[in-house]
């Protein structure tokens, strides 16, 4: 496996409130995090971090020695989840300042040619297998319900007013339901990871053509393409290759 990743500030924001961990050659766990933080002050460069340096910990941890099933996975995946919600909640109740922060949540650990997903908000992966792209995750997001409802269209969504609205996040309640799930993730296969700040300026079409021609590159080219469309958000792209 082979990960690249870039995260940027962007052209609007005073700080950059997106958070991501790839491992280095060293590491024995194929585990990639990314977090998308939100709320005022520094909350949100907070919850990120607080986020994704509790999962890596969790899981690192408690990553099953013998049994490695995929419902021991999932469910490893989903305790570290429900835990780092927890960590942040806590911690935005103690901070004043921290109040009502959150973040989104992606997580993929690979293992045996398949990636276990934990997901929480409207950050996102993707996966490439040989000239096709698709979406694994559904965002949580007002605007993903109007198009599941069927009272708006996916592109009236991508304009749509209250684009950034979230319905479900960590870190903002007592407890969240992440979805979890296992994909085939074979030779040759290509994982994207990335924060909205991604897609809300570079087209699928975009994505997909930069992750297949060169993934080292892929993640620096997409930030550049992004700011140059406006960067008026943080942007981070992590792109793995099963090789």
């Amino acid at each position: 496996m082979k990960a690249f990743a870039k995260t940027d500030i962007g052209k609007a924001r005073e700080n950059n409130q997106d958070y991501y961990y790839i491992p280095n050659q060293t590491e024995k766990l194929n585990l990639c995090i990314l977090a998308d933080g939100m709320g005022g002050y520094n909350g949100g460069e907070v919850a990120s971090k607080l986020a994704t340096e509790t999962v890596k910990k969790y899981i690192k941890t408690n990553f099953p020695k013998e049994e490695c099933s995929k419902e021991a996975i999932l469910s490893l995946i989903k305790n570290a989840m429900e835990y780092a919600n927890m960590v942040v909640y806590e911690k935005s109740k103690e901070v004043k300042e921290l109040e009502g922060m959150g973040t989104t949540l992606e997580i993929c650990l690979i293992y045996n040619n398949k990636v276990f997903i934990g997901h929480v908000g409207d950050s996102r992966i993707y996966r490439i297998r040989k000239e096709f792209m698709r979406k694994l995750t559904q965002d949580h997001s007002y605007v993903q319900k109007l198009v599941k409802d069927g009272t708006i269209t996916a592109e009236e969504a991508v304009h749509h007013p209250q684009k950034n609205m979230l319905m479900k996040a960590l870190g903002c309640n007592a407890f969240v339901e992440p979805d979890v799930m296992v994909k085939g993730f074979l030779k040759e296969d290509i994982l994207i990871i990335n924060s909205d700040g991604l897609t809300n300026l570079v087209p699928q079409e975009e994505i997909f053509k930069q992750a297949k021609k060169d993934i080292e590159q892929a993640p620096k080219e997409l930030v550049k393409i992004a700011n140059e469309n406006g960067g008026y958000d943080n942007i981070t792209v992590i792109i793995v290759k099963n090789i």
